[in-house]
């Protein structure tokens, strides 16, 4: 059962949706593994301190978060990875890195990262290591007011 805010936040919106079981995964691309996503659609959520605010950066399960290019497409002064202990308390009944990638829903400005925003869908975790929702693109970017933003990592 998804964290259960989240189900129904999107119940309430009309989202079609799917909720996907597999076995205890704890990063996102094993996740994308045992749920049988490819990685490119499948998101993560980091949490970041931009200039102080912490917010929620959601990109790729297979591509790394280059903070120096964050804050270049955001013209911030500082992007740094935050530590679980300074957000550990900010997503209730979620297990700690299953966060879904709506943090709007707990107070937190969305960013996602372009190169994820050109797929029709994205699947992420809903609140557990066991549990994956997916979903539209439009969807998500709608009720997740999330902006985009150039974030990845080159190779």
């Amino acid at each position: 059962m998804p964290a259960r805010a989240l189900a129904d936040f999107l119940d309430n919106n009309d989202v079609y949706y799917h909720c996907y079981n597999h076995p205890p995964a704890m990063t996102a691309a094993e996740v994308a593994q045992a749920s049988h996503i490819p990685g490119e659609y499948m998101a993560k959520a980091v949490i970041v301190n931009v200039d102080g605010e912490m917010v929620m950066a959601v990109l790729p399960a297979h591509i790394y978060l280059d903070p120096e290019r964050m804050a270049q497409s955001l013209q911030a002064q500082t992007v740094t990875l935050a530590t679980e202990e300074q957000f550990a308390d900010r997503f209730p009944l979620c297990e700690l890195g299953g966060e879904p990638p709506f943090g709007n829903l707990y107070g937190m400005k969305v960013y996602v990262d372009d190169t994820l925003i050109k797929h029709d869908w994205l699947a992420f975790n809903a609140g557990t290591h066991t549990e994956v929702i997916k979903m539209g693109m439009g969807d998500f970017l709608r009720l997740s007011e999330a902006q985009s933003c150039s974030m990845a990592m080159l190779h």
